[in-house]
């Protein structure tokens, strides 16, 4: 391997587990991979990505669609790059990362370029690696992807918690993503969810999909059918019944 192999691929509908021996990057320009790193998972996309530090183990799953940058870095040539001391700082913990818009433009046009291009794949990978670690770097250090533990005092992290369940409102969310955001296994996650908060993980997720809900009825132009799906109702009928045990109202009567 040269000191940094960056490919451009599509990670199929196969599920994959293992750990190697060299750094990895994992950022897609489209599509959808489910990856978790010692447990811990997360969804990458355009707007999520994910370093994984050698020897960690992680599994993923790709949609079939995507198309993701896999960038490997072999430690032993770390000393040989030219930013060896960042490139240390990003690979020093497993973590999943934001994206922000201009990030996920600049690597779409890396990677055509590199299709176009092969030859210039060091260069474009330092490039990326360069443009990450400027990113992460202007982030508050409580936005940089600390590992998913709960805190030493026994308490979840809510605000981690939160953040996740909101970027996933439209999809299926079950207790044991939670758990593993927490390292926690599902059993003594759910347990400890109750004891803290007095209700069960999936009770809260609901109550937080309909607080958004509320937010998008009395706020935004959207159809009842359309705020439905983004926070993850099957359909408006279950979206209403539920808004309406919820705040004594239909969805329909609030807007007016």
């Amino acid at each position: 391997m040269s000191l940094i192999d960056l490919r451009a691929t599509n990670l199929a509908r196969e599920h994959v587990a293992h750990a190697h021996g060299h750094h990895q990057l994992i950022l897609a320009t489209r599509g959808a991979t489910e990856l978790s790193i010692e447990g811990n998972g997360e969804r990458i996309t355009g707007s999520r990505g994910c370093l994984i530090p050698c020897d960690h183990h992680h599994e993923y799953l790709g949609d079939g669609q995507n198309r993701t940058f896999v960038l490997d870095i072999p430690v032993a040539s770390l000393p040989a790059l030219r930013d060896a001391s960042e490139m240390e700082r990003l690979f020093d913990r497993p973590r999943f990362f934001g994206v922000p818009p201009r990030l996920n433009r600049l690597a779409d046009s890396l990677m055509q370029q590199l299709e176009s291009c092969p030859a210039l794949h060091s260069e474009i990978a330092a490039l990326l690696l360069r443009a990450l670690y400027l990113h992460l770097e202007s982030q508050p250090l409580s936005e940089q992807g600390a590992a998913y533990v709960s805190g030493r005092d026994g308490r979840l992290d809510m605000g981690r918690l939160d953040d996740w369940i909101d970027r996933h409102l439209a999809e299926e969310i079950r207790v044991e993503h939670l758990a593993a955001q927490c390292a926690l296994s599902v059993g003594h996650f759910h347990a400890r969810f109750r004891e803290c908060l007095g209700m069960t993980p999936l009770a809260y997720v609901q109550q937080r999909r309909l607080e958004h809900a509320r937010t998008l009825v009395n706020h935004s132009g959207l159809s009842l059918g359309q705020i439905a799906s983004l926070v993850g109702f099957r359909d408006q009928g279950s979206f209403s019944r539920a808004y309406r045990r919820a705040f004594e109202a239909s969805p329909s009567s609030e807007r007016g």
